[in-house]
């Protein structure tokens, strides 16, 4: 029976390499409207937060596994392939 690896230890083998301007955009507006705000929640890499004050949308792109869930979960997020150099790297082992 093969081993069950956890969600940390998949992550462990993703390198990440990504600059200081994020390739993630919220409309901010349209989150907070949002009643169910998917986005916390479906993201693998927990990407996105909510920030109880203010009821934004914060960022943390570093986490960013690139898989694309967050835009068809939502319209308001926007992604981009990060710039020439950055994002993620799979190892293998």
């Amino acid at each position: 029976m093969a081993k069950k690896i956890s969600l940390e230890d998949r992550l462990f083998l993703v390198q990440r390499n990504f600059g200081k301007k994020s390739h993630i955009t919220i409309d901010q507006e349209a989150f907070r409207k949002d009643p169910v705000k998917p986005i916390l929640f479906i993201c693998p890499a927990r990407v996105f937060l909510l920030n109880e004050s203010s009821g934004e949308c914060v960022i943390n792109h570093e986490n960013c596994l690139e898989c694309g869930t967050c835009q068809v979960a939502s319209r308001y997020v926007k992604w981009t392939n990060p710039s020439s150099g950055f994002g993620v790297t799979y190892k293998y082992s």
